[in-house]
């Protein structure tokens, strides 16, 4: 008789710490598919000159309102000129929501992201508009204080120093040199978006000015595989400009 207690006592603890562990799984799978959705609104077509609003509701998880984005910008271009894309800060009105007003000058099909990083994850969903009417006309008196800072962004540069041999958990620093019609530029916030393969999480690292022009972080890169980093730059002029690039990352 006493056995057989023995016997049921320990089936008891026995069930009882398989039902744990199966809460405990069920509790880390439903953490585990926890991410960010972006509800990007935009309409399917404007005139040109006609004020467009582009606008985000980011929430996190099932109905989580994500007041308080680490970053939120809209990447516009003309889908005749690719290489040539424009970054709009958006406003985050506090409420989940986020918001920007652009203006179209030229008619044509235009791709628009919504660049999203809340709670370590980055979300960046694509939509498109058709702006249609003629295009605007560019007056001879238009400022010089225009003109020039129209020059300077085409005279940017990023120039990232070689990384060669790259390998897990290894650290690195990650230099590169911004120049403005070839003279150094500074005083500008420099970060890197570093982006793993089949890895949601985006890091964000900050850079210092070492020197003129000359920004450095350090970077350990934490799994082997395809990498991609994406050099932001951004100041108080307005200036906002990135280059992307790619690494293979040894054991």
């Amino acid at each position: 008789m006493k056995k057989n207690y023995i016997l049921i006592t320990l089936l008891a603890l026995l069930l009882a710490a398989c039902n744990s562990q199966a809460d405990d799984d069920e509790q880390h799978e439903d953490e585990e598919v926890k991410g960010i959705q972006v509800d990007f609104a935009l309409p399917e077509e404007a005139e040109v000159g006609e004020s467009v609003l582009l606008q985000t509701t980011v929430t996190y998880g099932e109905d989580e309102l994500v007041t308080d984005a680490d970053e939120m910008d809209f990447e516009y271009w003309n889908v005749e000129d690719e290489d040539n894309t424009v970054h709009v800060d958006a406003t985050n009105h506090e409420d989940g929501t986020y918001s920007a007003e652009i203006t179209f000058e030229e008619p044509g099909t235009y791709e628009i992201y919504a660049h999203t990083t809340a709670r370590e994850i980055h979300s960046m969903p694509k939509k498109a508009i058709t702006i249609t009417g003629e295009e605007m006309e560019h007056h001879d008196h238009e400022s010089h204080e225009d003109t020039e800072e129209h020059e300077h962004q085409h005279g940017f540069d990023i120039k990232l120093n070689p990384l060669e041999g790259l390998t897990v958990n290894q650290e690195e620093d990650i230099t590169v040199e911004l120049t403005m019609d070839q003279e150094p530029y500074e005083n500008a916030r420099v970060r890197y978006e570093i982006i793993l393969e089949n890895n949601e999480k985006h890091d964000w690292v900050e850079t210092e000015e070492v020197d003129s022009g000359k920004y450095v972080a350090s970077y350990s890169f934490k799994e082997a595989g395809q990498a991609e980093m994406i050099v932001h730059v951004t100041d108080d002029t307005g200036l906002h400009e990135h280059e992307e690039y790619d690494f293979e990352i040894e054991e």
